[in-house]
């Protein structure tokens, strides 16, 4: 008597947890693979995570603030932009690799059965990864202006506020990574459309300047509707006041744009998902 193997689909918008615990290592294998990739034949290997923010650091440092004279309050000039650097970073490396993971592995998709959900988990996983080690250079960074200039860092508060940050930058490119990629695998224009798009979300995004240095209507409701707003805003509202503000800088926006994308993304993955092998 031969074993069978029953393959239910997952049901509406549910991202199918006991399927992916199921599955665990396999999430593990592609975010292992992704990160071997990613350092391989680098001489410097996972230093890079770190001299990259720390490049553009000194980029912004030098052309806005050195050059321009823009000011960043209370906040030492190096922290203020790099705080917005490593929630950018974790943004746009996983939406990235997400919209081109299920392309990317169209092999292993098109031979076994595994659910379709862990390849761009996967690359929103490597992302975090790199995230976290960055975050060892701002707290580095951190500490020194705080015993050279008496700067006030407080700890605990700044980890908690990355943990935050972090939260709401994954479920905002978990929810655009996974529209993006289950659209990629039938209109391969995403991959040409995704670069310019990225770009432009940069600019709205306020990586390189406060946001409460802008009075403007228009430009208000840009920034509310822009969640990695609320996730920068999050780390700077701890180094401006010393204080973890959970909800000072969240309004209902947060919520409901967070919802709202995650819906969207396993609505078009999930309708996508049962084609994902005949057409990629």
């Amino acid at each position: 008597m031969s074993n069978e193997i029953i393959i239910k689909p997952v049901s509406g918008f549910s991202i199918g947890w006991k399927e992916l615990w199921r599955y665990r290592e396999l999430l593990y294998f592609f975010t292992w693979k992704e990160l071997k990739v990613r350092y391989k034949q680098a001489f410097l290997g996972v230093m890079w995570t770190l001299i990259q923010p720390l490049a553009m650091m000194i980029i912004l440092v030098l052309v806005l603030s050195k050059g321009l004279g823009l000011e960043t309050g209370i906040i030492p000039v190096p922290i203020f932009y790099l705080s917005g650097l490593l929630i950018w970073n974790l943004f746009s490396q996983s939406v990235s690799g997400a919209a081109n993971s299920m392309v990317s592995n169209a092999n292993i998709i098109r031979k076994i059965y595994f659910p379709r959900l862990i390849i761009p988990l996967s690359s929103i996983l490597t992302a975090s990864f790199d995230y976290m080690i960055s975050i060892v250079l701002f707290v580095g960074i951190g500490w020194w202006y705080h015993y050279t200039e008496g700067f006030d860092f407080p700890m605990t508060a700044v980890l908690v506020s990355f943990l935050l940050a972090w939260m709401i930058t994954i479920v905002t490119a978990f929810g655009i990574g996974t529209l993006l990629s289950a659209i990629n695998v039938k209109y391969r224009d995403v991959r040409y459309a995704l670069p310019f798009l990225i770009q432009s979300l940069f600019f709205i995004t306020p990586v390189m300047f406060d946001s409460k240095q802008f009075s403007q209507p228009i430009l208000q409701t840009i920034l509310h509707l822009n969640p990695l707003h609320y996730a920068i805003q999050t780390i700077r509202n701890v180094l401006t006041d010393g204080q973890l503000e959970i909800m000072g800088n969240m309004s209902w926006h947060l919520p409901l744009i967070l919802i709202t994308l995650y819906l969207l993304g396993m609505y078009v993955f999930r309708r996508m998902e049962a084609y994902f092998a005949d057409i990629v």
